[in-house]
């Protein structure tokens, strides 16, 4: 069975999980903090749900690298705090190597924060089968990623995808469910309308990653095109094609 998934928390409303997720991304206010911790000391399930999800974003953390900022950095931090800029700040946190090693490992949490957030905002309920978008509000001059829903049969959400708009990649978050007993993994693949399925390898149903698009499969990475979640032998990903059952699936409304 994967990590965090297991009959208690699957039982837990849908608002729920949301909520625990907003929780672990720290995107709630004091009050609603507070309330959330009281539960999860009177509610195993909810706490379960906390557990479950610093366990699925604790990856993207790992992956924060440590930055150096350019030299223009600490003359403009001083002139916007009206200090001249020429002066020598003193050694404290800006010049700590490890704050800027959080500061983008929080930059990479508010990115899956914004698709919690979203899926806040009211979408039509699609029927069993039938794949639903959800848009990310756009923020200045920056239009957001993509962020596509792989439903299952029965309308649950299997995975969000959300796509990096230069092709180049997709981090896949999964809701976790349980292995396949006869041994079989999960594999995406993309499919140009009108085109036959391009293999983007295998994909984890019990923890967020990104997945890395080949150049020769980035053309297909286009509006109108599906992304699909086949159940494959582990031996020979990527696959030719695919030759075991859909289990999740949904449409790229842009990109």
């Amino acid at each position: 069975m994967s990590a965090g998934h297991d009959d208690t928390t699957s039982m837990l409303p849908p608002g729920d999980e949301l909520l625990a997720g907003e929780y672990v991304l720290g995107v709630l206010d004091a009050d609603m903090r507070r309330q959330v911790e009281q539960r999860m000391r009177g509610d195993a399930g909810f706490a379960r749900q906390v557990a479950a999800w610093e366990t699925r974003l604790a990856p993207l953390l790992s992956e924060a690298m440590a930055m150096e900022p350019s030299a223009h950095v600490w003359p403009r931090i001083r002139t916007t705090l009206g200090w001249p800029s020429v002066q020598p700040a003193r050694r404290g946190v800006w010049n700590n190597a490890g704050f800027w090693r959080a500061a983008t490992g929080l930059a990479i949490a508010a990115g899956v924060a914004a698709v919690v957030i979203g899926l806040r905002t009211p979408t039509p309920i699609a029927p069993p089968g039938v794949p639903v978008v959800v848009q990310v509000p756009t923020t200045g001059e920056q239009a957001a990623k993509p962020v596509v829903v792989l439903a299952r049969a029965n309308g649950s959400t299997g995975w969000l995808a959300t796509v990096d708009p230069s092709r180049t990649s997709i981090l896949m978050v999964p809701v976790p469910t349980p292995l396949d007993p006869s041994g079989r993994v999960d594999e995406l693949w993309i499919i140009p309308p009108g085109e036959a399925p391009q293999s983007l390898g295998f994909v984890s149903n019990e923890k967020a990653h990104t997945i890395k698009i080949p150049p020769a499969s980035r053309r297909a990475l286009q509006a109108g095109a599906t992304l699909a979640v086949t159940l494959e032998p582990q031996a020979g990903i990527p696959h030719a094609a695919p030759s075991g059952p859909v289990v999740a699936k949904g449409d790229i409304a842009s990109i």
